[in-house]
């Protein structure tokens, strides 16, 4: 059992395309993929069978008919089948092609040869389990503000990543030039793929060290503080860290914060401020945002 996957197949319209993504992340899926079928987009996403029942996946079908119903859009189409790991494996990275991300970054499948030469920063990755192929709207904005961030003085840098997933975020920070990088991520699965792809990447382990963790490891990992914060997961989740993010910064520290849905950025926001943050900016793609913040200056 534990070798076996379920493969979720959504046909919706394409403007439920991120409404669909958030969902799926939210149900606990990884390596995700998208495939355009005319007017309609065709995703497929995979979560191990040992962590969703047949009623969970009744309940997922549920979930996406109710979000188009208030989005005021035709229902999706959603079916699943059990395969096997080696199937998974291969399934959807045949639909994976590499992806320019920002100004500097271009994002290659672990399986595909990179250019000999280009102007771009080519991050290799292989997500495995985890989340993080550089497709999705919130990853993208978080290179994006990394690249705003570490323009200046990048070996200056200590970035904690929080909820690493597949490494993206702290091999862009590695790539980028940061000082150190510290990862944590509360799933095995997300641990190992951090490491395979830092390993990927050439990136020496003292440089970017990847623990299974939380906050609390992190604290334990950086007691002077992190210079910069990056953290890619749901709303709920930042919301609730929100103060430990305040005890793991700097007093001169920043954060950048995704996986937020655009409807829920003002209660973050206010409570990033109650706790000793403030607003710098928020970009938005789609129905996602990703708020760049900074310590108040007291």
């Amino acid at each position: 059992m534990s070798n076996s996957w379920w493969e979720i197949k959504v046909l919706c319209e394409a403007a439920l395309e991120e409404s669909v993504f958030w969902r799926l992340e939210k149900f606990g899926c990884s390596g995700t993929a998208t495939e355009v079928k005319g007017d309609s987009v065709l995703i497929r996403a995979y979560i191990p069978q040992i962590k969703a029942q047949l009623l969970d996946l009744a309940a997922l079908s549920l979930w996406l008919r109710q979000d188009a119903v208030l989005s005021d859009a035709t229902e999706p189409l959603t079916r699943w089948q059990l395969i096997d790991e080696e199937d998974w494996a291969s399934s959807w990275k045949q639909h994976w092609e590499p992806t320019p991300v920002g100004d500097r970054f271009i994002v290659y499948p672990a399986w595909l040869t990179p250019p000999e030469e280009t102007d771009k920063v080519i991050l290799r990755l292989d997500p495995g389990a985890a989340f993080g192929t550089g497709t999705h709207p919130t990853t993208q904005l978080c290179l994006e503000s990394l690249e705003m961030r570490l323009m200046i003085n990048p070996g200056e840098q200590v970035i904690a990543d929080i909820g690493c997933g597949s490494g993206i975020l702290s091999i862009g920070a590695a790539l980028l030039g940061a000082q150190k990088i510290y990862a944590i991520d509360i799933d095995p699965l997300a641990v190992s793929a951090s490491r395979s792809n830092r390993h990927l990447n050439k990136i020496n382990p003292n440089h970017m060290v990847i623990n299974q963790g939380s906050v609390e490891e992190l604290l334990e990992l950086l007691p002077d503080g992190a210079n910069g914060i990056v953290c890619n997961i749901i709303a709920e989740t930042i919301m609730d860290m929100i103060p430990g993010l305040t005890a793991l910064s700097k007093p001169s520290g920043w954060a950048i914060l995704s996986g937020i849905l655009v409807d829920q950025a003002k209660p973050i926001a206010d409570t990033l401020e109650q706790n000793g943050w403030v607003v710098a900016a928020l970009w938005k793609r789609s129905e996602w945002c990703c708020i760049n913040i900074r310590r108040a200056v007291n």
